[in-house]
């Protein structure tokens, strides 16, 4: 009896062994498994962040390219505004001396047709003084 229940338990043991080297084995397999994945993983995310590092790294060049291109356009817009408001003073002075220099010259001008009205009556007056002296005389 007691041979036989040692027989057992040895044949229980050794298929206990048996499942705990399977079980062994299974796990290493597993363990070999998930290794490799978290590898791969890693490997992907590693390779996911260095692109996103160099786009990174390639939107802020453009981003500096743009706002140094903001500065320049604000510093050529303000440049313009300045030169704008300069030569629309400059055409100010330059429209009201000219206006200034017509009205002058119209005042002038009607100075002169007056004065050459005058004479013309004075001249017609003669005229007609000599055309009657003419008539009278003959």
């Amino acid at each position: 009896v007691v041979y036989e229940h040692r027989s057992r338990l040895e044949r229980s043991l050794q298929k206990e062994r048996g499942e705990h080297k399977k079980t062994k084995e299974d796990f290493l397999v597993y363990k070999l498994e998930a290794q490799e994945a978290l590898n791969k993983e890693k490997q992907d995310s590693m390779n996911r962040y260095g692109a996103l590092s160099s786009q990174h790294k390639i939107l802020k060049n453009q981003h500096e390219d743009v706002k140094k291109q903001l500065l320049d356009l604000q510093l050529q817009h303000n440049s313009l505004k300045l030169e704008h408001r300069k030569t629309l003073e400059t055409h100010s002075q330059k429209y009201a001396q000219l206006q200034q220099e017509k009205d002058s010259e119209v005042a002038n001008l009607q100075d002169t047709v007056f004065k050459l009205r005058e004479e013309s009556k004075l001249l017609r007056k003669a005229h007609q003084e000599v055309h009657s002296q003419l008539l009278n005389a003959q």
